[in-house]
């Protein structure tokens, strides 16, 4: 595996401990249809989130979460779609974002409730 897919399997469990923490239940992890996939899938006070995972070991280039293009959002709304289909859920949708920077041995995650909107739901 590419050092790059390690690093963001490293910052997808950060993000899965962040959240636990924060009182979310993990529903899914790297949850595919087709070509679309979501990173985490979790559940708070009847909020589902769908959470896209950004991770990083700098940010010369922007932070983390700047790299969640219109596409990636199109793509993550599509796959939410169908989750929701497919598992025939009802609660309120939210799209999070998980920004993830590695540096000197230290991790920070900055989590962003709510970072882009849909209106399919």
């Amino acid at each position: 595996m590419a050092e790059h897919n390690d690093i963001g399997k490293f910052g997808e469990q950060k993000v899965c401990e962040y959240l636990t923490e924060q009182g979310y239940k993990i529903l899914a992890n790297n949850w595919h249809i087709g070509s679309y996939e979501i990173d985490i899938i979790a559940l708070k006070n009847g909020v589902l989130c769908f959470v896209e995972v950004k991770t990083r070991t700098s940010a010369y280039y922007g932070e983390p979460e700047v790299f969640v293009t219109k596409s990636k959002q199109k793509n993550i709304i599509a796959a939410a779609a169908r989750y929701v289909e497919i598992y025939h859920r009802s609660e309120e949708i939210r799209f999070d974002i998980a920004s993830v920077l590695i540096q000197n041995k230290q991790v920070s995650v900055h989590y962003i409730q709510d970072a882009f909107h849909s209106s399919w739901k």
